[in-house]
């Protein structure tokens, strides 16, 4: 399989998706001495930087083929990475915590394609048990039939009375709607409103004319000062 380096030194510090990232100490494979280094997960793809925050990533471990195994004879919270095959590689992990490696196992155990067809294969195979399984009926003693049927026809729906009318629609002979008797119409022509509401208006407004001109008069001063 071939692999465009820089294409994949891109897509490690890209804005897709990160499953998990974090510190982890790694054992070299020619010094056995463990370093410090930050891992990102995407996928199936395991970057490793020396740094956080770097540019380019250092390697990346690409998780198809391998299995997720605890690291027996070396440090506490260090697991391995190994790949089945002859002439293939293991890599030793370790973490600062119980908790912390457990996340990262779990993790790195679902990242593999393999593992996704085996979960699609195992769910069609659940789904197929479900609609091949018969319906499990219940059945009632024969005084509980009775008590079935009445609540039956209890919970069941009734119609709607049947004398309700529209009371947007107009009444038929049939029906006469009640007119009630506390309204009252009125109703006056426009020369009964004028005389009724405008006399009172147009002598409200002489009054104050009147007082206006009065005012104006009062203000000023005689022709003749004796």
């Amino acid at each position: 399989m071939k692999i465009n380096e820089k294409s994949l030194s891109a897509y490690s510090t890209s804005a897709s998706p990160i499953d998990k990232e974090g510190w982890l100490c790694k054992r070299g494979e020619l010094n056995k001495g463990y370093q410090k280094r930050w891992f990102v997960l995407k996928g199936n793809l395991l970057f490793y930087f020396e740094r956080k925050g770097d540019k380019e990533p250092l390697g990346v471990v690409i998780l198809e083929g391998c299995s997720i195994e605890l690291a027996e004879n070396d440090d506490q919270f260090s697991f391995k990475i190994i790949f089945h095959g002859p002439n293939n590689r293991s890599y030793t992990l370790g973490s600062d915590s119980q908790e912390s490696m457990e996340q990262w196992m779990k993790s790195l155990a679902c990242a593999s394609y393999d593992y996704m067809k085996f979960m699609v294969a195992d769910l069609q195979r659940q789904l197929k048990e479900l609609e091949e399984s018969p319906m499990v009926s219940l059945q009632l003693p024969n005084n509980q039939t009775s008590l079935k049927k009445e609540s039956n026809e209890q919970l069941s729906p009734q119609p709607p009375p049947r004398g309700r009318h529209n009371p947007f629609n107009k009444p038929t002979t049939g029906h006469q709607s009640p007119q009630r008797k506390d309204i009252v119409s009125f109703r006056k022509s426009f020369k009964e409103l004028h005389n009724q509401l405008g006399r009172p208006i147009l002598r409200d407004r002489n009054e104050w004319r009147f007082g206006l001109i009065k005012q104006e008069l009062n203000n000023q001063e005689p022709l003749i000062t004796l």
